[in-house]
């Protein structure tokens, strides 16, 4: 299964540029830079049953990781759950948040689309699990990257992330020169 970096990257990457060459410039300030890291911290959503592992660890309940791992919230319903929050915000007027006045509608769109990539990511690079929990208890998963070498197999993860990360860094210097900022 794909790291963290690349499930915080792929959702953030695809966001930012849709950002910078889909919308035009008099849209891009309704739309600050701070939603393209809400959409990379929503691909991080559908792992945060790792944490809930760490807190029945602490609270002494032996439970496997791999028997909390990968079930509900690693299921499509979740990007359909946020999908929902953000039609009835959106529906109801709720008001911006914050000093960026963050509107709480695209905030649950960008957590669709960081969740969705997710379990997609998992889908295309993972071990199979059931995508459809609760409804459904089909295991998908195509693992391509089983496809590769034996030998290449091990490095084929931290390899995304490196690569990945180098993307970005390059993206956002050539596009939001942020060597200015350094």
């Amino acid at each position: 299964m794909p790291y963290a970096v690349t499930h915080i990257l792929v959702p953030l990457l695809a966001v930012a540029l849709w950002r910078d060459y889909y919308l035009r410039k008099s849209d891009k300030r309704s739309f600050p830079l701070h939603y393209v890291l809400l959409a990379g911290l929503g691909g991080i959503i559908p792992d945060l049953d790792i944490a809930l592992f760490w807190l029945l660890q602490l609270a002494g309940i032996d439970a496997s990781v791999w028997s909390i791992h990968k079930t509900y919230l690693h299921s499509f319903i979740i990007p359909l759950i946020f999908l929902g929050i953000a039609g009835i915000t959106h529906s109801l007027r709720f008001s911006a948040l914050g000093k960026h006045k963050l509107k709480l509608s695209v905030i649950a769109l960008m957590f669709v689309i960081g969740s969705f990539t997710h379990v997609s990511l998992d889908l295309l690079l993972g071990e199979p699990f059931s995508p459809f929990l609760p409804f459904h208890e089909q295991q998908l998963g195509f693992s391509f990257f089983s496809l590769l070498p034996e030998p290449v197999q091990g490095l084929f993860y931290p390899t995304l992330d490196a690569a990945l990360l180098i993307v970005y860094l390059i993206y956002l210097e050539w596009k939001h020169k942020i060597s200015d900022f350094i």
